[in-house]
């Protein structure tokens, strides 16, 4: 199995920038579908991006359309989340995941989670 740790979350001010990593160890990423989610007190786990096989396909929640970029590097094992413009609304423990099929982009499609990284969007 492949095993995920997310990394880069921390606290910054509206309009900041972010970037996360999400480094898999046990397999390599190449033959996974990679996705972002994210989940904050009182709501669902929401999907945020995601990237297919060999990143030629993206796909976003319109929320962060034009503000984040996915992205992967299967060289380095490496999935990477790019954040600009960030909001309060962003606030928020993202999640990396990862699928060898893709299904859809609901987070119960995705068979590998890392533990998440907490992201702080101040005002």
């Amino acid at each position: 199995q492949v095993q995920l740790v997310e990394s880069g979350g921390v606290l910054v001010q509206a309009g900041g920038s972010l970037r996360l990593s999400c480094a898999a160890s046990g397999r390599t990423i190449n033959n996974y579908v990679m996705g972002w989610f994210r989940q904050s007190p009182g709501k669902e786990r929401e999907f945020v991006a995601a990237i297919t096989w060999t990143g030629c396909s993206t796909y976003y929640t319109d929320s962060v359309k034009g503000r984040f970029t996915i992205s992967r590097d299967n060289a380095k094992n490496t999935v990477y989340l790019q954040m600009d413009s960030l909001k309060p609304e962003d606030t928020a423990v993202y999640y990396c995941a990862a699928n060898s099929r893709f299904i859809n982009l609901h987070a119960r499609s995705f068979d590998y989670w890392g533990q998440g990284t907490q992201v702080t969007v101040s005002s």
